[in-house]
């Protein structure tokens, strides 16, 4: 049978997360974490003209490799539209290299407010939060880079319910990391009490049995029903060697009708050149935040 004709060859499609995993051509890898959270703010920032950004664990992975270090990527964007910046860390050790990253930070008008906030970021989020930076009309974007089971359910919980109910929650992108996390799970034989904060719930140990796909769902289900996002979809993250596996889900949560287009854009375009700003503010300039 002939191929049917086409009537609209050129229109756009809606490309879902798990259909990206399976193109090469969309594959983001480990090392473009950052790259894809500082080029999905880059275009969001267009529509809020400001902004407030939160890093949990905001210290590099791997100093030696500046490319793959979100904060500094987000801070150094241009245009310089985001206004706020609360980078928390739990080593002082490394928190060195967030205070170096503060100091030197160009004199920009407006004025920018940089935090540097040393301790766990579980507690540490509460005053983030009581800063009062951070109200209902402000455009929020909260990083959750963790390795296993360090960003504790309460805190997610905090953050999605710190607005009034009407306003947009503060988005989240959060780094799951299902390429280990059975392992790290299962090796749990005390000290649960860590896992059951985790994952908010008691049943956590059900999560060691799921693959990485089932897990994405399973996180992707809590974010809409308990945390009461309105647009949560779960991006695959691979690794180059070892035949290019799965490592990471960014689960992306947001209330915002353009978010997942935007980070579908991100994903899709991660190794293609920047956009020029005269492009985007005219694609993206004229689009309501609230």
């Amino acid at each position: 049978m002939a191929k049917q004709t086409e009537l609209f060859p050129d229109s756009p499609f809606h490309l879902s997360p798990l259909k990206m995993r399976r193109n090469a051509e969309h594959k983001v890898w480990t090392e473009n974490k950052a790259q894809l959270i500082a080029r999905y703010l880059r275009y969001f920032v267009f529509i809020t003209k400001h902004g407030a950004y939160i890093d949990g664990f905001a210290a590099p992975k791997e100093p030696d490799k500046p490319d793959s270090w979100a904060a500094s990527l987000v801070v150094d964007s241009e245009p310089k539209f985001l206004r706020q910046f609360f980078w928390c860390e739990l080593d002082p050790e490394r928190a060195k290299y967030l205070e170096e990253l503060k100091a030197r930070q160009p004199e920009i008008r407006p004025k920018r407010h940089i935090s540097v906030h040393i301790g766990d970021f579980n507690t540490e989020v509460e005053k983030v939060l009581a800063s009062g930076f951070i109200t209902d009309k402000t455009a929020t974007f909260c990083l959750l880079d963790q390795f296993a089971c360090e960003c504790e359910w309460k805190t997610l919980v905090r953050l999605a319910t710190h607005k009034n109910s009407g306003s947009n929650k503060i988005e989240l992108f959060y780094f799951l990391g299902v390429g280990w996390l059975n392992r790290t799970l299962q090796a749990f034989t005390r000290n649960d009490h860590i896992p059951e904060a985790w994952w908010g719930r008691s049943d956590w140990r059900e999560l060691a049995k799921l693959g990485p796909t089932k897990l994405s769902m399973r996180f992707e289900d809590r974010f809409r029903t308990d945390l009461g996002y309105r647009h949560v979809y779960s991006y695959p993250i691979f690794e180059r060697e070892q035949g290019g596996r799965q490592m990471f889900t960014m689960i992306h949560a947001s209330d915002h009708q353009e978010a997942p287009k935007l980070m579908q854009r991100a994903y899709r375009g991660i190794m293609k050149p920047l956009e020029p700003e005269e492009q985007l503010e005219m694609e993206l300039g004229q689009l309501d935040w609230n």
